[in-house]
């Protein structure tokens, strides 16, 4: 009996532990966080969430004709780390809504970053649905509120050119590279 309370015991431990490392992962992607990015963070957050980094607010004529906002933020050397729009343009007050992962240190707990290929989303993810568009094919991750665009040039031939054809997850190479890696939180 003793065995089984300190076996239960430990597994706690070790659950608890795990849990709280992976909240503080300055790089972890998950259905509600993207590493400091937590899906009910406000626009007006980002400047103390990233304070020791450089933020970038594009707010040209040709973006409000377009009705969002982005917000880049790079490193302190100046890498690019990510791209943020409001769930609601032109509203600070606004949470999170869109982020585009630049930085391969952002990954999932399967290791899933803009370096992976189509291959690691097979192997680790259920791929909700893929839509054809003009360039690219989009791929959606439901489970972690994810979509990836894989360019149709490296696809083969036959749906490189047809925005109507079906698009099977068999017919996309594994070795296939991201184009985007979005979060979205709507």
């Amino acid at each position: 009996m003793k065995k089984i309370v300190l076996g239960i015991l430990i597994a706690t431990i070790i659950t608890t532990f795990s849990c709280q490392k992976d909240e503080n992962n300055p790089f972890l992607i998950t259905p509600i966080q993207v590493g400091k990015l937590k899906k009910t963070t406000k626009i007006n957050q980002l400047d103390s969430i990233f304070r020791n980094d450089s933020i970038v607010k594009n707010s040209s004529e040709s973006m409000q004709l377009r009705g969002s906002t982005e917000i880049e933020i790079f490193d302190k050397g100046g890498a690019p780390l990510l791209t943020v729009e409001p769930s609601q343009a032109f509203d600070s007050t606004s949470t999170v809504g869109y982020i585009r992962v630049l930085d391969s240190r952002y990954k999932t707990k399967a290791g899933l970053n803009t370096k992976s290929t189509f291959k690691d989303i097979v192997e680790n993810y259920k791929i909700s649905r893929i839509e054809n568009t003009i360039s690219s094919a989009v791929v959606f991750l439901d489970e972690i509120n994810a979509y990836i665009t894989i360019d149709k040039k490296e696809l083969p031939s036959q749906l490189r050119y047809d925005t109507n054809a079906k698009i099977r997850a068999s017919q996309i190479p594994d070795n296939a590279s991201f184009k985007y890696f979005m979060i979205y939180w709507q």
